[in-house]
């Protein structure tokens, strides 16, 4: 196990490479001067010289390059232009309301999908089958940011249960904490579940025809053994891997949740940065959010992994 997460580990390397030279060039990419799209018509020659200085744009490229990479190896990200920080130093403190977030999104998520993906298949051809298969449908077809909307309308201005935005710390009130973050959650874990109902109960369907668990069946054991020491357990190894790509997806997704809900996470810095043209938070920006997202791969392939133990990956034994 240690030798095969050593080696996934070094296979992410070429990943950040790839992206971190995407996220040097990203400033190259605008048309025109980055200097003069960053300052506006209203920026004087010296303004621009100023702003040139600050990006490292008046030094040859191939020292701009080492520049970046050196910085990169430091964990230096540069510094916010609108912000005037640290883009690590932005970066970390907004990271806690965006995990939550998604922790959140992704609970119920599991939740609802997994529920409704079992329902769904134990009921196959029959009313809650086909309830499900509605609400998979939907979940896969609507786009978070109406969805949304339409919850703000629903339960924040016509029930008045929930407030439309705003965010309070976990640690500061969790009750507050859940009135704030429940709408975002669910506009994030709606759409998912369904996705997850899907997959739950088609590999449910499948593990359900298989001859052991017939062979259980044939014993005398209780459906409820059957269905939670035999299926369950078989249904989860997909399950993981499609539970990492909800996971990316909701921390993907949160950059538009965030700014229709108000939340001061790592989308909503991003979405700024990308209104205000802050390259440095941009770039550092999209290195963060990469090497989440191949992290995050990983920790899945390890758990699919010592999930199943017939899995022999090199370096996976």
């Amino acid at each position: 196990m240690i030798r095969y997460t050593v080696s996934r580990l070094l296979q992410a390397i070429p990943i950040l490479i790839l992206v971190s030279l995407i996220a040097f060039a990203i400033i190259y990419m605008i048309p025109g001067d980055a200097a003069t799209v960053i300052g506006g018509p209203t920026a004087t020659a010296a303004d621009l010289a100023q702003i040139r200085r600050n990006l490292g744009l008046d030094q040859p490229l191939h020292s701009q390059v080492l520049t970046f990479y050196g910085n990169l190896l430091q964990g230096n990200l540069g510094r916010s232009l609108l912000l005037g920080i640290p883009v690590t130093e932005a970066l970390l403190a907004r990271s806690p309301v965006t995990i939550s977030i998604a922790i959140y999104s992704l609970v119920l998520t599991i939740l609802l999908g997994l529920t409704t993906g079992i329902i769904a298949a134990l009921n196959h051809n029959k009313w809650p089958d086909q309830i499900a298969t509605v609400f998979a449908l939907i979940g896969v077809s609507l786009p978070n940011f109406w969805l949304a909307l339409v919850m703000i309308i629903l339960f924040s201005v016509q029930l008045r249960w929930l407030p439309t935005g705003g965010y309070v710390p976990f640690l500061q009130d969790p009750l507050g904490w859940l009135r704030t973050a429940t709408l975002p959650a669910v506009s994030l874990a709606l759409l998912q579940a369904g996705l997850l109902t899907r997959i739950t109960r088609s590999t449910m369907l499948e593990v359900l025809n298989q001859d052991y668990i017939r062979t259980a069946r044939a014993k005398g054991l209780s459906e409820w053994v059957v269905i939670g020491r035999h299926a369950l357990a078989n249904v989860m190894m997909p399950v993981v891997t499609v539970i990492g790509l909800i996971l990316s997806v909701l921390l993907s997704g949160s950059i538009v949740i965030e700014a229709i809900f108000g939340i001061p996470g790592i989308g909503a810095l991003l979405g700024n940065a990308i209104m205000s043209r802050d390259y440095p938070m941009i770039q550092g920006g999209l290195l963060f959010v990469t090497a989440a997202l191949l992290l995050l791969n990983i920790v899945v392939d390890i758990a699919y992994t010592a999930l199943d133990p017939r899995i022999r990956v090199n370096g996976g034994k």
